[in-house]
């Protein structure tokens, strides 16, 4: 019994890691991937998902905390640093954490249930809440900059509607990603794992 837990721990450890990993690799490619606007699309957030959903919304939070570290280290953040450090900070690793933890535990909730669908549902959940706590970040620091936001990167809209535009191309590629590719993923790592019990 006790060896079995070890095992377990072991195993949940190894995966963790392997996660943190893929999604610090995910992100550095992310760099490199701007389609819309002056931020790289979020594809560190598929396996935020998968890790969430197959380990727990800790392990989530822990990689979106990740994922927020390298954000910042690779410069994603920099336009907002002009304006606030500290809102900037915030917001970047709240949005990450809070985007894996809450995959995680609607993943936790549903699973039994709802099965591939929960994996669907968590997977989309993690690109909505990762852009509705950017936006709420946005609302709370850095609305009073909006027009100096809009006008470095030539966005012609008026207050908030600044950060929807930032926010929406990035957000439409990142729900389709996550929502097509997480649960396959999990799936996949689900059945892998049910072997490997046996």
């Amino acid at each position: 019994m006790k060896n079995t837990k070890n095992s377990q721990r072991t195993r949940k450890l190894v995966l963790s890691a392997m996660m943190t990993a893929l999604v610090i690799v995910f992100q550095l490619l992310a760099t490199y991937t701007a389609f819309f606007g002056p931020f790289s699309t979020a594809i560190g957030l598929i396996p935020i998902a998968i890790g969430a959903c197959l380990l727990g919304p800790l392990v989530g939070a822990w990689l979106g905390f990740i994922f927020g570290i390298i954000v910042l280290v690779t410069g994603g953040a920099t336009l907002f640093f002009a304006f606030s450090v500290p809102g900037t900070i915030i917001t970047v690793l709240l949005k990450g954490a809070a985007c894996g933890f809450v995959a995680g535990l609607v993943f936790k909730l549903l699973e039994p249930k709802l099965k591939f669908f929960a994996a669907i549902i968590a997977s989309l959940l993690c690109p909505i809440v990762n852009t509705g706590v950017f936006l709420l970040g946005s609302a709370v620091f850095f609305m009073p900059y909006a027009e100096a936001i809009g006008e470095l990167v030539g966005i012609d809209k008026a207050g908030f509607g600044v950060f929807i535009a930032l926010a929406f191309g990035n957000f439409v590629i990142e729900v389709l990603m996550n929502g097509l590719l997480s649960p396959v993923f999990v799936r996949i790592l689900k059945i892998v794992q049910l072997t490997k019990t046996k």
